[in-house]
């Protein structure tokens, strides 16, 4: 068999030659197999959070008891937000797409070290099935919300140990995803693809790396001292031996706060990709785009302490975070300004992925201008902790980073699995989506500036409206998600051929074909101009 015979064969299909099987996907060392294992783990735990999110709403639907007791309730929103937070949301892009199509977007063959990337998968599926376990081992699930507060994380008897030792695995491989992408980039680009004719998705990608390997081992240092809390007892933050429980604020907000850019960037990443082939025009504004990636980057890692305002804080300490939490606005909104002058004037081709990506600009705008409500110290003294902090983060990651993943999704299936998906029900499940998202989190923001606090099981009857409400959305919201993956399930399964070019865009994955071939690149390409550069590209068909 020749060479190109061998190569030609797509990569979601045994090698020719080779036996497959399931071993030759976990044990594979290809990024776009370790990219759709990911993909696959990724979907699913997203699918477990959604239940979990749902099973909370319905309890709130009515003041009182309703399906489940208090403890249960704590339990389930705890692991509601420890899955979705880090088996899905920070793995979600990056590992994911990232892994598929970053590579391809440069040129390289693979990513800089492809056993390592394996290894991280693999420690992906250990420390989720480690946050699993702590359901059903020890005294009962963790109770304590994903932020694991002290004193109370160090002093409930729930199985809140090998909850923070399943974070701490899976921060580890946040670690060397972000490290493999960082060295690929440098070193792997083919020729001519400069630092100024990489496409904003890697930008992003770039700079969302250098905050996981950065700012991640902070996590896993403080989830440590969780445990070293609860089972040596060495009184770091137990007031009662001299210890500060303050001190854990700082140590988990100052890489968690980094993680929600972490969640972001590679959305944002993805829109600016998608807005470019749709309008049919170059990108506004490309450099300040790829700049303000790393300035999010730089400047979200000073924010930190804007979480706690209302802990006792010096003022001086309070203008200064609030500053700069106002400071890091000015990039995104660079992203947003120069996302809306590309539409402008553009040959604007409706399609389901610029449906998600316009969904994105919205709903993300409504989450960073009610995140300055929040950087500001007045107002955050009024509403902190309480539902409003519940819909401005539920705007900026689900309507942020899930319509970008969701985007994602839309836009580079028929480039991964060589069809398409039905239009018409991908366009409907969409809008279906965005409704359900603004009428489940907007009474939020309305029941917490009226004072409802977040986390709580039960709540006065003036709130009630609210909640019904928005249990209301959750189930429309249900509804629109699980269409979108029927129609892509189908689409996989049983789409029509999508050509190697459906869109018509102009990245380097684009002229590979649909699925692209195990080794991506028959001979290595040579790259003669900018990643938005559309002349002479038509789309197939």
């Amino acid at each position: 068999m020749s060479e190109a015979a061998h190569t030609s064969v797509s990569f979601l299909r045994p090698m020719a030659g080779t036996k497959g099987g399931i071993a030759s996907w976990l044990f594979s060392t290809d990024h776009k197999r370790i990219g759709i294992m990911y993909l696959c783990g990724i979907m699913g735990f997203f699918l477990v959070g959604l239940l979990l999110g749902f099973l909370v709403r319905l309890e709130l639907i009515a003041p009182g008891p309703t399906i489940m007791d208090a403890q249960t309730y704590n339990t389930v929103f705890t692991l509601h937000g420890v899955i979705m937070i880090f088996l899905v949301v920070i793995p979600s892009i990056p590992a994911a797409f990232g892994n598929i199509i970053l590579p391809i977007q440069i040129g390289a063959e693979d990513v800089s070290f492809p056993k390592l990337n394996n290894f991280s998968f693999w420690l992906y599926v250990i420390g989720a099935l480690m946050a699993l376990s702590s359901l059903f081992t020890g005294k009962g699930g963790p109770d304590t919300g994903w932020t694991f507060y002290v004193p109370f994380s160090q002093t409930t008897s729930t199985n809140v140990s090998a909850a923070v030792l399943a974070v701490f695995v899976l921060g580890f491989s946040s670690i060397l995803t972000g490290l493999n992408f960082i060295t690929t980039i440098h070193r792997l680009r083919a020729p001519g693809m400069t630092w100024d004719r990489l496409p904003l998705f890697v930008w992003s990608l770039y700079a969302t790396g250098w905050i996981q390997v950065l700012a991640t081992p902070v996590l896993g240092i403080t989830v440590l001292l969780i445990f070293a809390e609860r089972v040596l007892g060495v009184g770091l933050f137990d007031p009662s031996r001299g210890g500060d429980p303050l001190l854990y604020q700082h140590l988990f907000w100052i890489y968690s706060h980094p993680a929600v850019y972490i969640m972001i960037l590679p959305a944002m990443g993805v829109i600016s990709d998608i807005l470019p082939v749709f309008a049919r025009k170059n990108i506004f504004g490309y450099k300040m785009i790829a700049l303000s990636s790393l300035a999010i980057a730089f400047a979200g890692s000073l924010v930190w302490a804007h979480h706690m305002f209302t802990s006792g804080m010096s003022d001086t300490a309070v203008l200064v975070f609030s500053f700069l939490t106002f400071v890091v606005a000015i990039p995104s909104a660079i992203k947003v300004f120069n996302w809306v002058s590309t539409l402008y004037k553009g040959s604007i081709r409706i399609e389901p992925p610029l449906w998600y990506a316009l969904a994105f600009i919205f709903l993300f705008s409504i989450g960073g201008l009610t995140g300055l409500v929040l950087g500001s110290a007045g107002t955050d003294i009024h509403v902190h902790d309480t539902y409003f902090v519940v819909a401005h983060f539920h705007y900026v990651i689900f309507g942020g980073l899930g319509f970008g993943l969701f985007g994602a999704m839309h836009y580079w299936f028929p480039k991964i699995f060589g069809r398409m998906y039905d239009k018409r029900t991908a366009t409907l499940a969409c809008f279906i989506t965005f409704v359900g998202f603004n009428v489940l989190y907007f009474p939020m923001f309305v029941i917490g500036m009226q004072g409802m606090p977040r986390r709580y099981y039960d709540y006065l009857p003036q709130y009630t409206t609210g909640h019904f409400i928005s249990t209301m959305g959750s189930w429309v919201l249900a509804a629109g998600i699980l269409l979108m993956f029927w129609n892509l399930w189908r689409g996989s399964r049983n789409g029509p051929a999508a050509g190697d070019n459906p869109w018509g865009g102009a990245t380097l994955e684009w002229s590979v074909s649909s699925p692209p071939p195990h080794h991506t690149f028959v001979s290595e390409p040579v790259v003669t101009k900018g990643p938005y550069d559309f002349t002479g590209v038509k789309a197939d068909g």
